[in-house]
């Protein structure tokens, strides 16, 4: 039999939300940090999908037998989630995550036995035969609710309150753990795939970074600027790449271009990045790619960089440190004349206590 719905299908997305809602209708989520992911089952077969319609068995491979008891052996159904892997301070591991996406399967395996990943559902779009994503989503809930009657210990039905209070307790005390903030849904909305109908909530905070490089735009190498590297002194007097900013508009694109260009004479003598970058040069002449060169989710992708001169100070949003980098894309909001480089430490982040996920699931 076909899967009760064929793959590949959008997931339905979120859009930035300042502030928890707190009007009658809304069911609340944690926001997990993983990779997002829906599972197709028909009975034996099972497919992970990832966010961008990719398969993503090969990289999980200890889910799929998970999976294939949850429900029971003939079970149908179609689930949205979140694939994460929890380190054993008890909170999440989204570096864990990265290193699956590997060629190698060997090394995939390897990592699956020293830290499995889990799968926390949240949705189902899917149950039997029936095609769910015109339900509300309270029905579809309920659908879930049966499907993770008995769940295998690696498969999660993910928390869930239409009280917002308690979606501001998850908000503020389990970001320790891992995670990413709050998801809200309108409890009479339908799945609706690819849409920004849900409302995401997360923490937002802002930096004063080292603006120590760039890298061109792939639609105007040499005309455009497409992202500033972001850098941050740690304790021990080096300046760590955090990671960038790129929320220019086409025109300011441009005009960065110029306001670049004194910073990039020179940039190269006494550059705290400077190995990097002649490593990065030296495999270019040699034919090599570097690790890091391009990027892990599109081979294709130019993550070549130009050096400046360490004089400049980008004021950025950001949403929290994943280890020693911002976990996402960061927002430029002001240049800072009035600060000295040597002041962008890491030291003025605001520090996180540790959380538990076993709390947040009251186990």
């Amino acid at each position: 039999m076909p899967f009760p719905i064929e793959p590949p299908v959008e997931p339905m997305l979120a859009k930035p939300t300042p502030e928890i809602p707190t009007t009658p209708g809304w069911i609340f989520e944690p926001k997990w940090d993983g990779f997002r992911a829906l599972v197709f089952r028909d009975g034996h077969e099972v497919y992970i999908q990832s966010r961008d319609l990719k398969p993503l068995n090969r990289y999980f491979p200890e889910l799929e037998e998970p999976l294939r008891t949850l429900g029971g052996p003939e079970a149908r159904f179609v689930l949205d989630g979140e694939v994460v892997i929890a380190h054993d301070e008890g909170g999440l591991d989204f570096d864990a995550l990265l290193l699956r996406i590997h060629p190698a399967a060997s090394r995939v395996a390897m990592l699956a036995r020293e830290s499995p990943a889990s799968y926390v559902a949240f949705d189902c779009l899917a149950d039997g035969a029936d095609d769910l994503r015109a339900a509300p989503f309270a029905e579809r809930r309920r659908h879930l609710l049966a499907i993770m009657a008995t769940p295998p210990p690696s498969v999660h039905l993910t928390p869930s309150t239409e009280d917002p209070a308690t979606a501001q307790h998850w908000f503020k005390d389990f970001e320790g753990a891992g995670l990413d903030g709050v998801i809200a849904k309108r409890a009479d909305q339908p799945y609706q795939p690819g849409k920004r109908e849900m409302a995401k909530i997360k923490h937002l905070r802002t930096a004063d970074c080292v603006v120590a490089g760039f890298r061109w735009h792939k639609n105007g190498p040499g005309t455009l600027v497409g992202s500033l590297l972001l850098g941050l002194w740690n304790d021990h007097g080096q300046l760590q790449h955090v990671g960038v900013t790129a929320s220019f508009s086409t025109a300011k694109r441009a005009e960065l271009v110029k306001f670049l260009e004194p910073y990039r004479r020179g940039a190269l003598d006494g550059h705290p990045w400077r190995e990097w970058r002649e490593w990065e040069e030296q495999a270019a002449a040699q034919g090599r790619r570097m690790p890091g060169a391009t990027s892990r989710w599109n081979r294709g992708k130019d993550l070549s960089w130009e050096p400046l001169r360490p004089e400049l100070v980008a004021e950025v949003a950001f949403d929290h440190l994943q280890g020693d980098r911002f976990r996402h894309g960061t927002t430029f909001q002001r240049w800072r004349t009035d600060k000295s480089p040597a002041d962008c430490r890491y030291d003025q982040l605001e520090e996180t206590p540790p959380a538990l996920l076993a709390d947040l699931f009251g186990t």
